[in-house]
């Protein structure tokens, strides 16, 4: 029984983390075309996700205490022979897919970077940069050692 939930749960979390590529596929799309309703409306879709995976994460993590307490996923398949292959195959996959929205999510975050960059050079040029206004120096002039910053010289 407990074999049997524990890779019902582990194909949940498959195919929660197939669907959560998808939405940073989406995501890459939408941050090129600079869509921002719709990068907003991705991104929950993004937290209802993580917060599924995390809910399938505690409950595997509470079977496989049950099954073996303290055991890797590898150790609990070699364990349950009539689930091993299966368990193993599902947890190849798995490990596939994260790596592949790790990949997925470098990019996204180097094309948002990208593009904080972009817009913070318009601004630059749309908005000119004023002039200090203040009395000292001349811009590039360093006070000299000894002379004081006052107008009127103490020692006299």
């Amino acid at each position: 029984m407990s074999a049997e939930s524990l890779t019902v749960i582990m194909t949940k979390m498959l195919k929660l983390h197939k669907s959560l590529y998808e939405l940073t596929v989406k995501k890459t799309d939408i941050v090129k075309k600079g869509d921002t309703a719709a990068l907003d409306q991705l991104l929950k879709d993004e937290q209802a996700h993580m917060a599924a995976i995390n809910k399938l994460e505690q409950e595997r993590l509470a079977l496989s205490n049950q099954v073996m307490p303290g055991a890797s996923l590898q150790e609990i398949a070699e364990a349950l022979l009539s689930e091993k292959d299966e368990l193993l195959q599902i947890k190849e996959e798995l490990t596939t897919v994260i790596s592949e929205i790790k990949a997925r999510n470098e990019l996204n975050q180097q094309l948002i970077h990208q593009s904080l960059q972009f817009i913070n050079f318009s601004k630059s040029l749309v908005i000119p940069q004023e002039k200090e206004i203040n009395y000292g120096p001349p811009a590039g002039k360093k006070q000299k050692p000894g002379q004081s910053p006052g107008m009127f010289n103490s020692k006299a």
